[in-house]
């Protein structure tokens, strides 16, 4: 059987409720009217057998010679004019005076009601069965001017008439009772269709589907997510923010305030200026950051903001790991360049049958590639170094840039905490700026030179280009800010990348000029890490 949806559930809730409510009213305020009816028509019995007890005529009937004569013609004007059932006269000892049917005059009183009027005085409404029936009566002592009891007044209206005077006002409870059902099912229709749009027309199942998927969304990305309400309250966090934030996952941080968490946070001014704020640098808890902060917005109002962030250092090393691919694509790619030239080279000269000069080529070509594998591997035994620096050296052939390995470089190996991408690309970032620094000079005056050596504790680097070198009031600026002697407007960034890996791997670099003309960047790096350069 297919579940009823939330808006038809939502409407016979609220239907059958307001009808129930509706019906409990109606007969509450039906006994309470009933109750109030017959307490009116017991004080007006009563009212009437008082005043009635107390009129002159009246007390002039009770000394007469023939009572009832008197007596019966006055109660019969009482009953017609009051409109009670019956007006009884009876003496004291209960025997009737007066009474509607005449064939019961002279007769003692019937209901046993009567004690508290003939024998203790008193006045009061009782419910009792007459000969008339079930009536609410009101009874009063007649009492001469010598304050004895000579007689009783009672006045009854039966019960069959007041049901009458009920069921009047049955009918009107009953439409008013009809009418709040009416409204509460019109209201039930409304706020089931309000609540199915506010619910943006989802059922139950289909939102706690969404919410499922949306924390396993949530938790499933690298980046730390944080909410807030307008207040600032944080609403939601997953587990990426706990990592970034150094917290154990166990700290409750959900219904804290934001400032408490993260006291520098933006998203305050989020929230007050309805922008949003992308790829922003900031420090949290001594961690640089790249934050993206984005308002939560409900049509026109702001109700929260959303901020999600990432270690800068997650996108150092993706910068960094994308650097280094492309400096061995581009070694890769020059080198296939220069093997090709030498083949079409071979090829022409087999061609014109120069067999001397084609083998001449081949040998140069072994020769010199062999000299320099055996340089490499004899002064730099790290193979993840010498790949690097022969990819170089097949790019400065493609550029016709005299790329020289100074013969005193020399290293073994690697440290194996050093993070080898940081020097890949410090080494990229250096000799690339060197050879465009010669781009524009003569073919023969195009030289760069590199040395990589080690000592005892630390790695050094020497990059010198032959080039125009860098304008003396550029020295202390140009590895702090974005400067480049190149007129492209996205340039400058190259420097500023060296600077941060090499104070990432706790070295040093100074700018000279070097002896070829050019600029000479010497990299200082410790063998023993940042932690090591720190700790000493």
């Amino acid at each position: 059987m297919k579940k009823k949806s939330l808006q038809s559930r939502i409407f016979l809730i609220g239907a059958v409720f307001v009808s129930l409510v509706a019906i409990i009213i109606g007969i509450s305020f039906y006994f309470i009217v009933s109750d109030a009816v017959e307490q009116q028509v017991g004080e007006r019995a009563l009212s009437i057998a008082k005043t009635t007890a107390e009129r002159p005529d009246i007390l002039a009937g009770f000394q007469s010679e023939n009572p009832t004569e008197i007596l019966q013609p006055i109660a019969t004007v009482i009953k017609e004019k009051t409109g009670a059932e019956y007006v009884v006269i009876g003496n004291e000892e209960g025997i009737r005076y007066a009474h509607p049917v005449s064939e019961r005059l002279g007769k003692k009183m019937v209901g046993d009601d009567n004690e508290q009027a003939l024998i203790h005085g008193k006045s009061y409404i009782s419910e009792a069965t007459g000969t008339l029936g079930k009536a609410l009566r009101g009874k009063a002592p007649v009492i001469d001017e010598n304050g004895q009891i000579i007689g009783i007044i009672s006045v009854g209206f039966l019960k069959d008439n007041i049901a009458t005077i009920f069921s009047q006002y049955i009918n009107n409870i009953a439409y008013i009772v009809l009418i709040a059902i009416l409204l509460g099912i019109i209201g039930s229709s409304i706020l089931a269709r309000n609540i199915k749009k506010e619910l943006f027309n989802l059922e139950p199942s289909e939102i706690a589907n969404l919410f499922t998927e949306r924390n396993a969304l949530i938790e499933s990305v690298r980046e730390a997510i944080i909410t807030v309400d307008a207040n600032g309250v944080i609403r939601m966090v997953n587990n990426a923010a706990y990592e970034i934030l150094s917290l154990p996952t166990y700290t409750e941080l959900i219904g804290r305030n934001i400032w408490d968490v993260i006291p520098n946070t933006s998203l305050p001014q989020v929230m007050e200026s309805g922008e949003g704020q992308l790829d922003r640098p900031m420090e949290i808890r001594g961690k640089k950051a790249i934050v993206n902060r984005i308002p939560i917005r409900v049509g026109d109002k702001i109700v929260g903001a959303v901020s999600s962030f990432r270690l800068q250092s997650d996108f150092d090393r993706l910068a960094e790991e994308l650097s280094q691919v492309k400096q061995y694509t581009e070694a890769l790619r020059a080198q296939t360049h220069e093997y090709n030239n030498s083949l079409y080279t071979i090829s022409g000269l087999i061609q014109l049958q120069s067999y001397e000069e084609a083998l001449e080529l081949i040998h140069i070509e072994t020769a010199e590639h062999q000299s320099l594998i055996q340089f490499m591997t004899k002064r730099l035994q790290d193979p993840f170094l010498g790949g690097i620096v022969i990819g170089f050296f097949n790019r400065a052939k493609e550029l016709k840039v005299r790329f020289i390995l100074d013969e005193d470089s020399n290293l073994e190996r690697l440290p194996k905490h050093l993070q080898k991408n940081l020097l890949v690309s410090i080494i990229g970032n250096l000799v690339t700026n060197a050879f465009e620094a010669v781009d524009n000079l003569p073919e023969e005056q195009r030289i760069v030179r590199i040395l990589v050596v080690e000592t005892e504790e630390e790695i050094v680097i020497e990059v010198e280009d032959s080039g125009e070198g860098i304008a003396d009031n550029l020295f202390g600026r140009v590895l702090l800010e974005k400067i480049s002697t190149k007129s492209e407007n996205d340039r400058g960034y190259g420097l500023l990348k060296v600077q941060e890996n090499v104070s990432d791997l706790g070295g040093v670099i100074a700018i000279e000029s070097g002896d070829l003309g050019g600029a000479l960047f010497i990299v200082s790096i410790p063998k023993g890490g940042y932690l090591y350069d720190r700790a000493n």
